[in-house]
């Protein structure tokens, strides 16, 4: 995927300011920055769900705005907080996941093959939510809602991942356990290029590679986790003073004293 000179403007407010953004198969990025900052923009984007006022997207070798985005998005996985609130609370959790294989939620009349079922029943199994299958959305907790999102977001094989906020709002238990989940992920060769949106620092597994920050629209760095995610950057980030703490490959953030 690749991103040149883009900007969204809605009447006199720029959402996104000129980014020119790269992502390469295999790399498992991270998107950080304060609220209002553009990362749901910039995800929409990288989902065909949104156009950019200017600049060029090319998504998995396909223009935007020279595709038809109906062929494009199955080949894109989706996890967000506004496809969430799509899903019917009496969705069965194995409905949840094999109904992304016609990219619709809510099963009506469509009709599943063996292979269908037989990849649904393997993403509830990898990602712990197989006890779950005739559960229904509604009554899931929220960390059983995130995973059910993301083994929903898999289901077609797609080419590229997109994360919005995968563990927002769970407690310490139900992130580590999905930052646990998703470094598996991203250690699997054979797996997408993944995209993950956050704003918390901690939420970021070992394995990612890459890191891009955004600030009021704009990049303040991207490139390589080890070389973008520092004290400095950080601080012009989120617009306070910050010291960061590294953990092996995990991060936190305090404010300085």
């Amino acid at each position: 995927m690749e991103m040149a000179d883009v900007s969204v403007v809605r009447g006199r407010k720029t959402l996104l300011d000129a980014v020119d953004w790269v992502v390469r198969e295999g790399e498992r990025w991270v998107v950080l920055g304060p609220n209002g900052a553009g990362k749901t923009t910039l995800l929409s984007i990288a989902a065909a769900r949104l156009h950019p006022t200017r600049g060029m997207v090319d998504i998995l070798d396909e223009i935007l705005g020279a595709v038809d985005v109906f062929e494009l998005r199955p080949r894109i996985g989706l996890s967000s907080t506004v496809l969430a609130a799509q899903i019917p609370a009496s969705e069965t959790v194995r409905d949840c996941v094999v109904t992304a294989a016609y990219g619709v939620t809510g099963r009506w009349t469509e009709r599943y093959d063996a292979d269908d079922d037989a990849r649904a029943q393997e993403l509830m199994a990898a990602w712990g939510i197989d006890h779950l299958a005739e559960r229904r959305f509604g009554t899931l907790s929220e960390g059983e809602r995130k995973r059910v999102l993301v083994a929903r977001a898999l289901m077609t094989d797609p080419e590229l991942l997109l994360l919005d906020e995968p563990a927002a709002g769970l407690d310490v238990g139900g992130r580590e356990d999905l930052v646990a989940r998703l470094d598996e992920l991203a250690r699997d060769g054979s797996a997408p290029a993944v995209v993950m949106v956050t704003h918390h620092l901690e939420e970021v597994p070992d394995a990612f590679t890459h890191a891009l920050l955004l600030r009021e629209g704009r990049v303040v760095a991207a490139g390589p986790v080890e070389q973008v995610i520092t004290q400095r950057n950080l601080s012009e980030t989120f617009g306070v003073a910050l010291k960061l703490v590294r953990v092996g490959n995990r991060y936190a953030a305090f404010a300085r004293t």
